[in-house]
């Protein structure tokens, strides 16, 4: 295409990329982005001190070396049934050109209230969608998905909600699918949760799970995320990595993540502190009035009765260094999710909350 000067522009990408939270830098309760509010487990910053500098002069494993062995050995199964990647928003993207798009023109199918980058992804390759209504309750249901299809995406527990669905709902919808096409678990709040498929994954060969170590151990700002799949997925996932990076995590990120898995007492004992915190948020948040459905993740999803309360109530946090999630789209504009901080970053965010609701 050549524009009124007479250059010449190649074909832009139009679509709307995903909008990831506010990262401000300090000075707030930040309650936004879903990230641990606990460091990460000791051995991970000792790994990291003692970690030989001059190694950096050369390449990463091609297939995330010492990480990618950790998690086999982790889930008790074969390194082959393992890849990793920068993050599972970089897994899943590439899941979704792996494994979608080849279906005749049959959409992949999700939830209409679900992970937002869902969309994007199917938009940026091409790939055919279609989103199925949830009830009133945000829980998807297993027999919507019995249609023709390009592919399934399940988030379990819930983005943006927090729902967990667990293993009568994925049993529903394999069995639904017949086996025809892949369905691809998103587990990034699985941790928090009593079900993952991961003990799934392996024997089903259309099943691919995902999941990240931003959440739970603490290390979203070093991008460890990974899949668990039958060998013909996970192939197919290295050869669309391959198509546009040769090395799917760092040296270091290796060397981290996999110290991140020894010590599984700290984890536990991090997921346990969240999850009590989350559960007495929970109940704080309904005796002031919010709705507030049952969470399986590290955050909560507050009813605030409109968009305009929703709306009002996250720019007076906002304004008093309190940072919340607010969505200003169809059926959740008026809900905020709050992450789940130390129990007095939640102290700060009841005290603003109470003060605004005194007005």
């Amino acid at each position: 295409m050549r524009d009124g000067k007479g250059s010449f522009i190649c074909g832009l990408y139009g679509g709307e990329p995903y909008a990831s939270g506010e990262q401000p830098e300090s000075g707030i309760v930040k309650l936004n982005t879903n990230e641990n509010p606990y460091p990460p487990a000791p051995g991970v910053l000792k790994a990291l001190a003692d970690f030989d500098g001059r190694r950096l002069r050369l390449y990463p494993k091609q297939d995330g070396g010492v990480l990618r062995e950790a998690l086999a050995a982790y889930h008790g199964i074969a390194k082959e049934n393992v890849f990793v990647g920068n993050g599972s928003d970089e897994v899943l993207a590439l899941a979704f050109r792996a494994c979608f798009g080849f279906g005749e023109g049959r959409p992949v199918l999700f939830a209409d209230v679900t992970y937002s980058f869902y969309p994007v992804w199917c938009k940026f390759f091409g790939i055919p969608f279609e989103t199925l209504p949830v009830g009133d309750d945000f829980h998807p249901r297993a027999d919507s998905f019995a249609r023709q299809n390009g592919g399934i995406v399940v988030c379990d527990p819930g983005a943006p909600t927090g729902l967990a669905e667990g293993e009568a709902f994925l049993d529903g919808v394999l069995a639904a699918n017949g086996g025809a096409s892949v369905v691809i678990v998103d587990e990034a709040y699985a941790d928090f949760a009593d079900f993952s498929a991961i003990s799934r994954a392996v024997a089903a060969p259309n099943l691919l799970v995902t999941r990240t170590f931003s959440k739970s151990r603490s290390l979203a700002g070093l991008r460890v995320g990974y899949a668990v799949g039958d060998t013909r997925l996970i192939a197919a996932l290295t050869a669309a990595k391959d198509s546009f990076n040769s090395y799917p995590v760092s040296v270091v990120t290796a060397v981290a993540g996999a110290a991140a898995l020894e010590d599984e007492a700290y984890y536990q004992a991090v997921v346990g502190k969240i999850k009590e915190t989350r559960d007495s948020a929970a109940r704080r948040l309904r005796t002031l009035g919010f709705d507030v459905p049952e969470s399986s993740s590290n955050f909560l999803f507050a009813g605030c009765g409109s968009a305009v309360r929703a709306k009002a109530i996250f720019e007076q946090l906002k304004a008093n260094g309190v940072y919340v999630r607010y969505f200003d789209k169809p059926r959740i504009c008026d809900r905020l999710r709050i992450s789940i901080g130390k129990p007095e970053e939640m102290d700060v965010l009841f005290a603003r909350l109470e003060g605004y609701l005194a007005l």
